[in-house]
């Protein structure tokens, strides 16, 4: 006999967990679905919270081999045990993916195993993995699903030396040659990672630059940095081809624009071109849920597809991939099913690359401003000018702050620094509530901290930075 439930999340992604969890504080009697053995999707096994632990690993372990030193910390040359720092990811994953596991059940919860499939309007179909099938039934369904690897046409990836990042964050050995297809987030982490540990990096990119999408200085300033820690770039080129059949990759490489093109050997190379909605199994075609030209499910304001009684959030719906995003989206669409006004402010969405330095920004880019015909201010201070940072020597980056020319209202700041990921909330915080320049120049900072970066760079909108 069918189960009936208020609300039915399929998907325990930062999306899906924290919808089930806020429609459960709410008082909805609320199940989630979960294809996979372990809770918290793509983010928490092989995404966002493995990959910072073999970057935070792999900095230490930098730090010990060539800045030590410096500090008057005599240690030698540093080993690296990576079998040992697998482990070490690996229980931060674990320790993770269990707490989701108690919030679920502390919020009464209850979770189906299996592969979710709609049927209808309130009922969705959960194959177990021994083929056997249940229905559950639900007044609302939310589809929390995320996304899925990219793939390059005519390229197998294997898992092995052909790696999505899934591969990437388990290579059983530091490789020589390390090739990366796309100079977008997960490039450009994974890739750190791996230069950090010994490998030579190689970075090819389609566009004629790095992180589309981010403010050009700052993406430009960005490259130059990573170029002097060792990682190279191709830029305005693509992939046509990687032979597997010898013992290293032999990776065909073809100028955009157009022109010969050039063989580069590697041991393992990384396919980072993007990702795409995961919504393959779900019956989407069957019950009428309409999708876009790139596959996302199409929904209106309140997150409600084309079909009265089912909400998309997260990676399946139109908007950058980002967990933090699909969290807020999933509070929003659990209120809004409770009989609350739950709201997202799009405009005001945190986005971070957690190299490093770390490059961090929200709102517009200078370039987003220009082609709108918005007129700007534009406020700068660099870290080599901040005490915190001149002392630690952590000096490269800067703070940009842009701000409406006759209002002074902040539309964007973009960190390329130490720490830029946590200073980020500050920005947020106050485009959130419509600060201006000011508010934040007169907002008093504590001293010595990195953060004063950003304080002065809000004064430098007026040309009153002081201590540059």
């Amino acid at each position: 006999m069918a189960e009936n439930f208020d609300l039915i999340v399929i998907g325990s992604g930062p999306g899906g967990y924290v919808c089930a969890i806020r429609a459960a504080q709410l008082g909805l009697k609320t199940a989630i679905v979960e294809k996979d053995a372990s809770f918290g999707g793509t983010c928490l096994n092989v995404g966002c919270i493995p990959s910072k632990a073999l970057l935070h690993a792999s900095e230490l372990f930098e730090e010990a081999g060539g800045k030590f030193a410096a500090m008057g910390i005599g240690i030698g040359a540093p080993a690296l045990d990576l079998a040992a720092m697998m482990r070490f990811k690996d229980e931060g994953v674990e320790g993770n993916v269990k707490g989701v596991a108690f919030l679920l059940k502390k919020n009464k919860i209850e979770a189906f195993r299996g592969v979710g499939r709609i049927l209808a309007p309130g009922r969705v179909e959960v194959k177990g993995a021994d083929g056997a099938t249940q229905t559950v039934e639900a007044r609302n369904i939310v589809i929390a699903t995320g996304s899925d690897v990219a793939k390059l046409k005519d390229v197998a990836i294997d898992e092995s030396r052909i790696v999505s990042s899934t591969g990437a964050l388990a290579l059983p050995q530091v490789p020589e040659r390390l090739l990366v297809v796309g100079a977008g987030v997960i490039g450009l982490e994974l890739g750190s990672v791996w230069r950090r540990l010994g490998a030579q990096v190689i970075v090819v990119e389609f566009l004629d630059r790095i992180m589309p999408g981010v403010d050009l200085e700052v993406a430009n300033q960005f490259q130059r940095i990573l170029q002097r820690q060792g990682m190279r770039f191709k830029l305005g080129s693509k992939v046509t081809a990687i032979d597997a059949s010898e013992s290293r990759l032999k990776v065909s490489i073809e100028p955009v624009a157009g022109g010969a093109a050039e063989i580069i050997e590697a041991d393992v190379a990384l396919i980072a071109i993007g990702r795409v909605p995961h919504t393959e199994g779900l019956g989407l075609e069957a019950v009428g849920v309409a999708r876009d030209e790139r596959g996302r499910i199409l929904t209106d304001a309140h997150f409600a597809t084309s079909v009265p009684g089912i909400y998309a959030i997260g990676d399946v719906i139109a908007g950058p991939m980002l967990a933090h995003k699909a969290e807020d989206e999933g509070v929003a669409v659990a209120e809004i099913l409770a009989g609350r006004a739950g709201h997202v402010n799009y405009d005001v969405i945190p986005n971070v690359i957690y190299t490093y330095p770390e490059l961090a920004s929200v709102g517009r880019s200078e370039d987003e401003l220009k082609a709108e015909g918005i007129a700007y201010k534009v406020g700068k201070f660099p870290f080599s000018a901040n005490g915190r940072a001149k002392v630690n020597r952590q000096t490269e980056g800067f703070v940009k702050i842009l701000a409406d020319a006759a209002t002074d209202r902040v539309l964007g700041v973009h960190i390329l620094g130490p720490d830029a990921g946590n200073m980020i909330a500050e920005a947020a915080v106050a485009m959130e509530f419509g600060a201006s320049s000011e508010d934040i120049a007169r907002t008093c900072h504590a001293h010595p901290t990195l953060s004063e970066a950003v304080k002065e760079a809000a004064l430098a909108v007026e040309k009153r930075a002081i201590h540059v």
